[in-house]
């Protein structure tokens, strides 16, 4: 069984994967062949932009996969606990570097609200 401590590090590393691999600019490359950006101007002329899914069967659906941070968050779940329990000695150190890549950037976050 987990301890607290140990959970609270994987719920941080799976947050900080999954918004790696669902909104960071650096892994659009990954989403490209399965996205589309659309840009539409509005009626107030404001530019407004969204993702459209490409292609059908299994591409349409790693689209789908790829543009839902719940989806996406699920595997990465699977993926992180997956590793923690069968390479801890390789697993651990990605672990905390997600971990506390995600705690900093929550930080950044509500401090960018202030």
């Amino acid at each position: 069984m987990l301890n607290w401590i140990n959970i609270f590090i994987l719920i941080f590393a799976t947050f900080r994967l999954t918004r790696l691999i669902v909104y960071d600019t650096i892994t659009e490359f990954l989403r490209r062949p399965f996205h589309k950006t659309v840009e539409e101007i509005s009626p107030d002329g404001k530019t407004e932009s969204y993702i459209e899914i490409k292609g059908t069967g299994i591409r349409y659906w790693i689209g789908e996969l790829l543009s839902c941070h719940w989806c996406t968050g699920f595997w990465c779940t699977v993926i992180i606990y997956s590793s923690y329990l069968l390479w801890p000695l390789i697993a651990a150190p990605v672990i905390t570097i997600l971990a506390i890549a995600g705690c900093a950037s929550i930080i950044q976050t509500l401090l960018e609200k202030e």
